[in-house]
């Protein structure tokens, strides 16, 4: 059977995904605040939907790639939001990063109305949502997830069932961690080794050859090296996958010592005005501490 694919938040990572699945072959309908990029997508086909709710009324399978939890909420139970035209037969998917416990919340209050509901949450960067080559993380039901697969397939080569609802929310929380935590690594590390009189180009040179190196250092420090800060995701936007982290380990009484000094980094960097800038614009924070500056030799 066709499915009809409803493709709503058409930004960095959701325009390149919507033109990847429409790419595959299958109907799509969309849905943007924004007139220029709906029309960039009508133009290749797709159908432009009224709002959310239209979507909802006209696809089979609908997903979201929405920036944060608040605006899921909203798309979903808001005026106009999906809740109004989902039926029985509908299967939404959200490919956002969005707070775990919300989303468990999310897939209860679906399921009385018999929607079926799958946490999708992606990895990778723009290039790879060009590509079509993003890791998917999913929870939900299993045999939902295989009417869909194919739809998931047009936009990542690595799309893996984590389990009950949630769970691809929480892998999503796991990664993001690793990297998070990684970035703040650096921002205190590299500043120290300046401070103690190694040139910050060596030093990358050696770690990033050997065994400390990580793909947040070795994205982050040439541009660092640069002083731009601009490339990647701001750190306001990427400070709720920290909050959601500090919920669970308060909720379910987990200790995480590594994270919170992690988290700590990150609060600094947001106090000292660094919000618009990208994650490596946390290493101006112990630079700023340490009277020093990471920067490439000038010739």
């Amino acid at each position: 059977m066709e499915i009809r694919v409803g493709f709503i938040g058409l930004g960095e990572m959701g325009k390149w995904m919507a033109l990847n699945v429409k790419k595959a072959g299958f109907p799509l309908i969309v849905y943007d605040l924004r007139p220029d990029v709906v029309k960039e997508l009508t133009e290749k086909g797709a159908v432009a939907a009224l709002n959310p709710a239209d979507v909802a009324e006209k696809a089979d399978c609908i997903m979201m790639s929405l920036p944060d939890t608040r605006v899921v909420e909203n798309v979903i139970w808001g005026d106009n939001g999906l809740v109004h035209g989902l039926s029985s037969s509908s299967i939404l998917v959200d490919l956002s990063t969005i707070n775990y416990t919300t989303t468990v919340g999310i897939e209860k209050r679906l399921g009385l109305k018999g929607v079926k509901y799958i946490d999708a949450p992606v990895s990778g960067q723009e290039q790879r949502a060009k590509d079509g080559t993003l890791t998917v993380m999913a929870g939900g039901d299993y045999d939902t997830l295989q009417k869909i697969k194919p739809v998931l397939n047009s936009i990542g080569n690595n799309v893996v069932y984590m389990g009950k609802s949630g769970n691809g929310q929480l892998a999503k929380l796991v990664n993001q961690l690793f990297y998070n935590i990684s970035c703040a690594a650096l921002a205190e590390l590299l500043p120290m080794a300046v401070k103690m009189g190694l040139d910050p180009e060596d030093i990358f040179r050696v770690v990033s050859s050997g065994t400390g190196q990580t793909y947040a250092l070795n994205f982050f420090t040439p541009y660092i090296m640069n002083n731009d800060f601009k490339p990647g995701y701001p750190l306001k936007s990427a400070y709720k996958d920290m909050i959601s982290a500090a919920e669970i380990s308060a909720e379910e009484n987990i200790p995480l010592p590594v994270f919170f000094a992690a988290f700590h980094t990150y609060q600094l960097a947001l106090l000292d005005g660094y919000g618009a800038q990208n994650k490596g614009a946390m290493i101006k924070v112990w630079e700023k501490r340490l009277g020093v500056e990471v920067r490439k030799r000038k010739s």
